[in-house]
């Protein structure tokens, strides 16, 4: 008897991070949709709204994409600190301004995960951690400027990058605030029976 047909699964993302983390837990996407929409907050948003918000929008945005028997994963990863939602940094100033605000202080990384299949039925998860990062010398943010990888990032810097050496301190998934937490994405794609 023939082995039963995996459901497609497409990323709505184009991030290189969420492509590694998911190889890293051995799924590699059968698609990758880019979705085009305005990640703008809105006034007075607030980050846990925000984040769930953008997260829906991509999956219904990527939703054409689907056939009959897909499954779409889309996800959003916000930087706040208290009630301030974070830039994702694309210029050096931005991420000089985000490194001088967390400089020091607890902040909190969450991520809205949507898992939507074809006929329109979805399931998500909002996962939240807590990092602290040291207190910043000039010269160390000159350094994390230099080094490039706060480019395209939340809060302007990369867990897994060379700001790894500034986190005192972080409770929750961290594969959640490099983009993507593995636990509960694998438990949305096991509730479907999509893996093992």
């Amino acid at each position: 008897m023939p082995a039963p047909v995996r459901a497609r699964l497409l990323l709505a993302s184009s991030s290189p991070r969420r492509r590694d983390l998911l190889a890293q837990i051995g799924i590699i996407p059968d698609g990758i949709v880019k979705p085009d929409i305005d990640e703008t907050p809105k006034r007075d948003e607030l980050p846990r709204a925000y984040v769930v918000r953008i997260a829906q929008a991509k999956a219904l945005a990527a939703a054409s994409s689907l056939t009959a028997g897909d499954l779409l994963l889309a996800a959003d990863t916000s930087v706040a600190l208290g009630r301030r939602i974070l830039p994702k940094a694309e210029d050096e100033a931005t991420a000089r301004r985000c490194l001088g605000l967390l400089s020091g202080r607890r902040h909190t990384v969450m991520t809205a995960v949507v898992l939507r299949a074809a006929d329109g039925s979805q399931t998500s998860r909002l996962v939240e951690s807590v990092v602290a990062l040291s207190r910043f010398t000039t010269d160390q943010i000159d350094g994390l400027i230099a080094a490039g990888d706060w480019h395209g990032k939340a809060g302007g810097y990369a867990v897994q990058g060379h700001a790894a050496s500034f986190v005192r301190f972080l409770s929750g998934s961290y594969s959640n605030v490099v983009g993507l937490p593995l636990f509960e994405t694998a438990q949305l794609l096991r509730g479907r029976g999509w893996m093992p």
